[in-house]
């Protein structure tokens, strides 16, 4: 029988069509505009399945719901006491570079860090990418995904860029361009465009940001030094001249208008500062004067972003009213009084987002308290997850470690705490099952902050691994080569031999999961560490 709502919720139609073929049986899909987004209820009446979602993506997700609890084939009894579903952190975002966003493994040009690199894929590799990323976030409840780097005439330009916000609202993904007043390349990070940064300070050379010191930052809980060549990405403007500003709103209209954007990420910078009298002068104030004896204290501007955030959100809800616009907090500074009352000029209703590196998350969720972030001047407030990634760690960094407990952990303390959403990294494929059950954690404990951790391993890990013993043996070896940089060889064989005895035991897709940790696990033996 035909989808009643299947012309307009084009993919949950489709899901039910891959899941149940010919014989979908009697669905009905339907907006609520009642539920919050991504909120969902599933009920059958008179033999009718009725999916009603909340804007956005709660149709997908109620599908999904569906899909999960009868997947063979349309049982409507289940559904006789409505199934609801809603998200306990609205805001769940991943974050993304273009250049290590690495998806699609079967195409050269794959990068794993930094943040003024060239793209050096084939010019599909863009889409490729990040239509598999979108997939993931559109099955698991993943809000939206920022993207640096989201221009580039090398990976397409303005059709590529087009089609992927095409290709994420059909599936209920928000497509999140990350910009930087006066820095990061404009809104057109690379190429010959207008609103790229390097071709308007060309044309207009007397607005470049007058930098006292070089470029670029440590981070204190990444063990090596960090390099940041001078480029053609790496040009600033000076934030205070009027004529700066007048064309980043121009720019950030125009990537409303010409784009079906679902957000943007709105940051001030954090490779240093313009020390011209004019920004000298606005940044006289004891809350930036207080932050320049720490160790972050030059890399960005809380006056800044003030004085210009408030016209690029504008610019952006004009045109994409239910856009997530959110506002950059920069780094490890939550427990200050950073600037309080310059954040009183900053809107309501923008995304307030604080990062944390982690030792700084281990500060956090114990003296941050609950009162405090209900008292902030911005709201409402997320965490960014600032480890977890390549940013934070050993030389290895922690990119290919097993991160759930971190994800479930950032989630469900933020959420007690008053936090509103979380931000995490995935440039990492899921085909490494480390990555892949971490993204899971950050999935599940986002939409139920409230999940315990038995439960996710019951209900997450177990099926994808061959059941419970196999899950709990699999974190066990995971987070012993984690926690060691360097491990004997003879333990490293022993560890091999047990993830390869368990793969043996478990059908295919269990089996993949369990190949990709031998062979981080054979990798290590081989180095001899």
């Amino acid at each position: 029988m035909a989808v009643s709502g299947g012309d307009v919720h084009v993919h949950a139609a489709r899901r039910l069509r891959e899941s149940y073929g010919g014989d979908i049986g009697d669905v009905g899909l339907r907006l609520d505009p009642a539920l919050a987004e991504g909120e969902y209820v599933v009920e059958a009446s008179g033999g009718q399945v009725m999916v009603r979602g909340g804007p956005f993506s709660g149709v997908i997700y109620g599908v999904e719901e569906l899909l999960a609890r009868s997947p063979q084939r349309l049982r409507p009894e289940l559904f006789a006491t409505p199934v609801r579903g809603k998200p306990g952190l609205p805001y769940r975002t991943f974050w993304t570079w273009d250049h290590s966003t690495n998806w699609e493994l079967s195409q050269i040009g794959q990068q794993e860090i930094g943040v003024f690199n060239p793209y050096q894929k084939p010019p599909g590799g863009f889409l490729a990418d990040y239509r598999r990323l979108v997939d993931f976030c559109s099955k698991n409840r993943v809000g939206g995904i920022v993207i640096y780097g989201f221009l580039r005439d090398s990976h397409g330009g303005i059709e590529a860029a087009q089609e992927l916000c095409r290709y994420g609202n059909e599936r209920g993904v928000r497509i999140i361009p990350g910009i930087a007043i006066g820095a990061y390349g404009g809104v057109y990070w690379e190429g010959r465009h207008k609103y790229n940064l390097r071709t308007w300070l060309a044309a207009n050379p007397q607005h470049a940001a007058k930098m006292s010191r070089d470029i670029g930052f440590q981070l204190a809980d990444l063990a090596f030094p960090l390099n940041f060549p001078h480029s053609d990405y790496t040009v600033t403007a000076c934030p205070s001249a009027p004529e700066t500003i007048d064309w980043m709103e121009e720019a950030v209209s125009w990537l409303a208008d010409t784009f079906e954007i679902g957000g943007v990420n709105i940051e001030s910078g954090d490779y240093g500062v313009c020390d011209c009298q004019r920004c000298q002068a606005r940044r006289a104030n004891d809350a930036e004067a207080r932050r320049r004896g720490d160790v972050y204290g030059d890399y960005w501007s809380h006056t800044d972003m003030a004085e210009n955030f408030p016209r690029l959100y504008r610019a952006t809800k004009a045109r994409r009213p239910d856009a997530w616009v959110y506002c950059e907090m920069q780094w490890d500074n939550l427990l200050d009084p950073v600037a309080t009352e310059i954040q009183k000029r900053l809107p309501k209703g923008a995304i307030y987002q604080h990062t944390a590196n982690q030792s700084f998350w281990k500060r956090l969720r114990t003296e941050l308290r609950a009162d405090y972030v209900a008292a902030l001047p911005t709201q409402p407030n997320v965490l960014r997850c600032q480890f977890a990634c390549q940013w934070n760690g050993d030389e290895r960094t922690q990119r290919y470690a097993f991160n759930a407990r971190s994800f479930a952990d950032m989630a469900g303390r933020g959420a007690e705490l008053g936090m509103q959403g979380l931000t995490v990294w995935s440039e990492v494929s899921d085909y490494v099952a480390t990555a892949e059950l971490s993204y899971l954690a950050f999935a599940r404990f986002g939409w139920d902050p409230r999940l315990t951790w038995d439960a996710f391993v019951a209900e997450e890990l177990a099926p994808r691994l061959g059941g419970e013993r196999h899950a709990r043996t699999f974190i066990a070896i995971a987070e012993e080569i984690d926690a060691s940089q360097t491990l004997s060889v003879p333990r490293l064989a022993e560890l091999q031999a047990q993830a390869l005895a368990m793969m043996a035991e478990v059908e295919a897709g269990a089996a993949r999961r369990w190949l990709t940790l031998a062979e981080q696990i054979a990798r290590r033996g081989f180095m001899g560490r």
